[in-house]
């Protein structure tokens, strides 16, 4: 979907960079927060709630962001949001306890999701916004990873983890930087007249949204638990965790290939196919749990690849429904709330240290997903047919 924009390269320079800082946590998380329980900082029950509120307040943020588009400024909004997300890293490195840590990062959260807002709401109104989207999920997946790489080798070894928590706020509060690329405003989608920039729900839009967080429930259930999967087949805890660095790698593949495909596939289509392949995914984990390690190795590989090539088909499907880029803008804060609601509805079916029941929710999930990708492509025919017949 090609339009004309007045978003410029260095206001997608600057939103693939802020973007990229904004959800540089979410990446992180495994690596801190474990960091945090080894040191006796949080309980082992307080390092899911640090997480889900993180991811949370973080979707949060992004509907914050929609809600006051309209009554600030652009670069005044961004400003707020860096300097309060890199606060509440330093603060995080000076507290302990499961309710003052799920406190700081919730703040934190919010603050990043305000930030994740003005870039994707720039990606979204800019050219070829979908393979852009799908730019943007490569470039911070690739800065999670080297920033993991950092802490891991640089920082985490000789200082205490508090020393990550610093060296995280001080990379987002020099983020500042670019926001003198920032536009002073969201420009106007030139197809948008003043008379017609109210807008109106429809539920096509809600089903959209609907998919999207089924999507990402689904992925994100069966990701947050993936390490005790791995050691059920049979890997050591060393080789699961290095898993998690793997997959990674093959996640940037993911969105490549998404990039490549989002012009070429329909979009109904891949949406379909990728909900019926993580179904088949997370069934066929559960089924051959006994069966060797290398048939686990083989679906996470294509679990991985699958991850990271949904959203530019969702903002392309998005853009299609609502061109304004109000909806596009709202599927990053639909995404998060999806993988911290995954995770939360799985732990209800955990018993002890079996996590096997984890992927029937994630099949139930991707079934409930492919269910709604039915309904919401049968009302984008029957529109088609409509215009058609009107004329």
């Amino acid at each position: 979907m090609q339009t004309s924009s007045t978003v410029t390269r260095r206001h997608l320079s600057a939103a693939l960079a802020l973007g990229s800082v904004a959800v540089l946590m979410v990446g992180l998380q495994p690596l801190l927060l474990g960091e945090l329980l080894a040191q006796d900082h949080v309980s082992l029950e307080g390092v899911g709630l640090v997480a889900m509120g993180e991811i949370v307040a973080l979707g949060l943020g992004v509907v914050l962001g929609d809600l006051l588009r309209s009554m600030f400024n652009l670069r005044l909004l961004t400003v707020i949001a860096i300097l309060c997300a890199a606060g509440m890293d330093l603060v995080t490195a000076t507290v302990s306890g499961d309710g003052p840590l799920t406190a700081a990062r919730a703040l934190a959260g919010l603050a990043e999701g305000l930030l994740l807002w003005g870039a994707v709401s720039l990606i979204v109104q800019g050219p070829a916004p979908d393979r852009v989207a799908g730019v943007f999920m490569v470039i911070q997946t690739l800065a999670q990873a080297l920033m993991a790489a950092a802490l891991a080798y640089l920082i985490l070894p000789d200082r205490s983890v508090h020393a990550g928590f610093v060296f995280l706020g001080m990379l987002t509060a020099s983020s500042v930087l670019f926001v003198a690329w920032l536009p002073g405003r969201l420009p106007q989608q030139p197809d948008r007249q003043p008379e017609t920039t109210g807008f109106k729900w429809n539920l096509k839009q809600v089903l959209l949204l609907m998919l999207v967080f089924m999507q990402l429930s689904a992925v994100g259930g069966l990701w947050a638990y993936l390490e005790p999967l791995g050691i059920h087949a049979g890997l050591g805890a060393h080789a699961a965790q290095l898993l998690v660095s793997a997959m990674l790698f093959m996640q940037v593949l993911g969105g490549c290939l998404g990039i490549l495909l989002v012009r070429r596939v329909p979009d109904y289509s891949m949406l379909a196919i990728a909900a019926f392949l993580l179904a088949g995914i997370a069934l066929g984990m559960y089924i051959t749990a006994d069966q060797g390690i290398n048939v686990f190795l083989g679906l996470c590989a294509l679990f991985a690849l699958i991850y990271l090539m949904l959203t530019p088909f969702q903002v392309r499907i998005a853009l299609q429904i609502d061109p304004s880029g109000r909806i596009a803008g709202l599927i990053p804060g639909m995404q998060l709330l999806g993988c911290a609601f995954g995770p939360l509805l799985a732990s209800q079916w955990v018993s002890g240290d079996n996590a096997q029941p984890v992927l029937l929710v994630s099949v139930w999930m991707s079934v409930t997903a492919l269910y709604l990708i039915a309904l919401l492509h049968r009302r984008a025919v029957d529109r088609r047919v409509g215009v058609v017949g009107g004329v």
